[in-house]
C-alpha cells in the first residue's frame, strides 16, 4: 500500500485512480504526475515498485498544493471574501449560493433543512 501526502492509497486501483484519493489531485494532474514519473496509467498502485512511488511522492510534494495545505488556503481565500465583504464573502457569510443561481425554490444544499413560517391569523370578530 502506497502512502502519499498521508493518505493511503487503495492498492487494488489503477494508479490515476489511486492518486485522486489525495485531495487536489483530480484526473488530469494524476494522469500528468504519473507520465512525468514515466509509470503506466494502467499499473495498479500494489505494483508500483518503491522507486515509482518515491518518484512520484518527490512529484507531488514540488509541483502541487494537496492535502491540508490546500484546505487552509482555500479557508483563507473564503475568509479574505468574507473580510472585505465583497458580494461572493457576503453570501459565504449568510450560506447562500455565490454564483447568480436562484434561490427560490432550489438551493437546499446550502440554504439547509426548510425552516417553515406559520401563516398569520385572521383576528375574529
Amino acid at each position: 500500500m502506497a502512502r502519499i501526502q498521508g493518505i493511503d492509497l487503495p492498492k487494488n486501483k489503477r494508479g490515476v485512480i489511486g492518486l485522486t484519493y489525495i485531495y487536489g489531485i483530480g484526473l488530469s494532474f494524476a494522469k500528468s504526475i504519473l507520465n512525468e514519473a514515466n509509470v503506466s496509467l494502467d499499473k495498479k498502485v500494489q505494483d508500483w515498485s518503491d522507486d515509482e512511488a518515491n518518484k512520484i511522492r518527490s512529484i507531488i510534494s514540488e509541483k502541487y498544493t494537496v492535502e491540508g495545505e490546500l484546505r487552509a488556503e482555500t479557508k483563507m481565500n473564503i475568509k479574505r471574501l468574507m473580510d472585505i465583504g465583497c458580494f461572493r464573502g457576503i453570501r459565504h457569510r449568510m450560506g447562500l449560493p455565490l454564483r447568480g443561481q436562484k434561490t427560490k425554490n432550489n438551493s437546499r444544499t446550502r440554504k439547509g433543512k426548510r425552516k417553515t413560517v406559520a401563516n398569520k391569523k385572521i383576528a375574529a370578530k
